[in-house]
């Protein structure tokens, strides 16, 4: 069985990533006011940041039409795959998983299977990452499916906002709280937790927070994969300097928080993704060893 994977452009993986692995990437739409933009297809990430910096209005996201999702599940069989597996974003954070969904059902003589990753951004790119390098290594649908859904018990999201000005516009943080916020000088660090954005901590000074989302990350100990994804941040290199010491079993990434998740996060923001090492598989490894 040739399995392919699909993801949406939410995931934040690389292009050239992306590519490699032979993953399609159904775009969301962003819109300025009355222009709407297909992601990647019409918009970059540096176009979008230059367009965020010239002007006041909030961007919004909406999720692609099932449409979408189906031309590139047809597009799979046509060629040769004999099964999908499509990774969404979290379904508590885009109608996406839905429309994904509904287009499943529409595919006739092709296994498809749909999974919520219950994450953004790289989190959601390491287990399409993971569910890719499955496919490419003969896993059939199910297994493929299996591969992604214990990668998704492992992955944990960071970021460390800058601004709370998109997460106030965007409805994510009231406004009470936005203005006592930027009153302190406050830079909130936030997790991904079963699919939703929370204030995980809220720290005084932005070197604070980085530094706080450094120690989560050393605490978590062995990690498979790494991703550090930044928006425009000017001390990104700083920060993946402050954490050279962490060493995961895999190449580390780099990447840039698109449009998707940058409208909400603002520009400024710094997050990071893992996977924690898997302990079973390593303590079977060490036992064989013995």
């Amino acid at each position: 069985m040739t399995v392919r994977i699909v993801s949406d452009t939410a995931c934040d993986l690389p292009q050239e990533i992306a590519e490699r692995l032979g993953v399609s990437l159904v775009p969301l739409h962003v819109r300025f006011g009355d222009r709407e933009f297909v992601d990647r297809e019409e918009l970059s990430t540096k176009e979008f940041w230059r367009l965020c910096a010239g002007g006041d209005a909030l961007p919004e996201t909406s999720a692609p039409a099932p449409g979408a999702f189906q031309a590139v599940f047809e597009s799979a069989a046509r060629d040769g795959a004999t099964g999908v597996v499509c990774v969404t974003l979290s379904s508590r954070l885009s109608a996406t998983f839905e429309a994904a969904n509904g287009a499943a059902k529409e595919v006739k003589g092709l296994a498809v299977e749909v999974v919520d990753s219950q994450s953004v951004t790289l989190g959601e790119g390491l287990v399409v990452m993971a569910a890719a390098e499955a496919a490419r290594g003969g896993a059939g649908v199910a297994e493929v499916r299996s591969v992604v859904e214990a990668t998704m018990r492992r992955v944990s999201v960071y970021g460390a906002i800058d601004t709370l000005d998109n997460l106030k516009r965007g409805g994510r943080i009231g406004g009470a709280a936005a203005a006592l916020g930027t009153l302190l000088s406050i830079k909130p660090v936030i997790a991904v937790r079963n699919g939703v954005v929370e204030q995980e901590s809220r720290q005084r000074t932005r070197a604070r927070s980085l530094w706080y989302m450094a120690g989560k990350l050393r605490a978590a100990g062995p990690l498979e994969w790494l991703a550090i994804m930044g928006a425009e941040a000017a001390d990104f290199d700083e920060f993946v300097g402050l954490i050279s010491d962490v060493v995961p079993e895999r190449p580390r990434i780099l990447g840039d928080i698109g449009p998707v998740v940058g409208t909400h996060a603002g520009p400024g923001a710094i997050g990071v993704a893992w996977v924690a090492a898997d302990r079973g598989a390593r303590e079977e490894a060490r036992r064989e060893a013995d």
